[in-house]
């Protein structure tokens, strides 16, 4: 069953993996870099609610591995379509309002998946007898595994800056459809506490902003949610562009730039196990401090970098993402389960979700869409201007996320207990 639930997770996170990192350099070589930002946003605006209508139509109609093989084919599909689209157009300019179009229906399939798959797994361990909470992060791993991988064959194959990043995914996701109806049937309607629409959004929990302490973490939530899709969307172009100056354009980094972004998966999987520690030592209020503070790192450590001489500096910001994710997502879920009365523990993890993944990227998406296509995309610029407005964008992402590092330790008031 262990075996079973990695091939499934693996094959999960490939998927993704195949173009989340990398889309933004193959929008930026066929002409769609001033897009790149409507892509990532995109993500967060389904992630708002198609994640909790799919979740009730498991809860009451459908069994989740049926579902999971739905979702996963219409992601293909689409994704599918995305592709053909972009090799259709050869080395030119795709058509953009299609290709677009195919893109956030695939994702709009592929976002719910990510619950659903681990409702498939928690079903499939329960009816085993074993103890979700030990059994399943080990599983859990080779999602990473399976990211970094078709992160690496996109990588060296060359599709990091074609359309066959796409079909690689839609792949994937066509694999993983007809993999999941083998899995371990999950019962329906059974449950006597049901999700409203309400309560799988999280509005239900906004009852929780009458608590001053809730409000002000779930609003600082928010602002640093702002920062979670921008490397995704940006750093890969950002990268490549040093390839167009003649004393980058034989690194090695420069022609395999997500082979190097690579490493921020990797740094993910070995932070995960620090949380613990963190936690119980320091409280949730210096770990959402240090999480912060990575971000500033983050984006600090690519403005000052470069693939040559300064790429330590590219594997110092991939090393601290780890970090700067882990510690702000996993931690801000398991303080959010901490606080908040049972009761409300599924809605209220709904609205923190929304509040990142959902508000949170999409206007970080689109913001950074503004400043980059403003710095980078402009017309008339040279290569090395362009490089230069790179940096000065990451110096400004920097800036905001230090910002709200500062607020949050002045106006966030939490009195940890530290437990032996």
């Amino acid at each position: 069953m262990k075996l079973r639930l990695i091939v499934m997770n693996f094959l999960e996170f490939a998927a993704w993996g195949a173009y989340l990192t990398s889309l933004g350099a193959y929008l930026a070589r066929v002409g769609l870099g001033t897009d790149i930002g409507n892509y990532y946003a995109i993500q967060g605006v389904v992630s708002i609610f198609m994640p909790a209508i799919m979740g009730i139509i498991a809860d009451r109609w459908v069994q989740a591995q049926r579902l999971l093989s739905f979702c996963h084919f219409m992601a293909a599909l689409f994704m599918g379509l995305a592709a053909w689209t972009g090799i259709s157009a050869g080395e030119g300019t795709p058509d953009g309002t299609m290709l677009f179009l195919y893109y956030s229906l695939s994702v709009a399939f592929y976002m719910p998946t990510l619950a659903l798959s681990n409702s498939v797994a928690y079903t499939a361990l329960d009816k085993a007898g074993l103890d979700t909470v030990k059994a399943f992060p080990p599983i859990r791993v080779f999602g990473t595994v399976g990211f970094i991988a078709t992160m690496w064959f996109v990588n060296f194959t060359g599709f990091q800056n074609t359309a066959m990043q796409m079909a690689t995914s839609a792949t994937m996701s066509f694999v993983m459809a007809i993999y999941a109806l083998t899995l371990p049937q999950c019962p329906v309607g059974k449950s006597d506490n049901k999700q409203s629409l309400v309560e799988a959004l999280g509005l239900k929990a906004f009852a929780l902003f009458k608590e001053k302490k809730m409000a002000l973490f779930f609003i600082f939530s928010f602002l640093l949610g702002v920062s979670l899709q921008i490397t995704n969307g940006y750093a890969n172009p950002f990268i490549q562009s040093f390839a167009s100056l003649p004393e980058y354009a034989d690194a090695y980094f420069a022609q395999n730039s997500t082979f190097l972004i690579s490493l921020s998966q990797v740094s993910e999987t070995l932070c995960i196990l620090l949380i613990p520690f963190f936690l119980k030592r320091y409280g949730i209020k210096i770990v959402m401090l240090i999480a912060m503070l990575a971000w500033v790192g983050r984006f600090g450590f690519f403005g000052l970098g470069d693939p040559s001489g300064y790429v330590w500096l590219f594997i110092l910001s991939c090393i601290v993402y780890g970090v700067a994710f882990d510690f702000f997502n996993v931690s801000g879920s398991l303080f959010v389960d901490k606080e908040v009365d049972t009761a409300m523990r599924s809605s209220a993890q709904g609205l923190f979700m929304v509040m990142t993944n959902g508000l949170g990227a999409t206007l970080g998406s689109l913001g950074a869409k503004l400043v980059i296509n403003a710095n980078v995309y402009a017309d008339g610029l040279t290569a090395s201007q362009q490089i230069d407005g790179w940096r000065e964008s990451w110096y400004i992402f920097a800036a905001y996320a230090l910002v709200v590092a500062i607020l949050f330790a002045i106006l966030f008031k939490y009195k940890h207990v530290r437990e032996n």
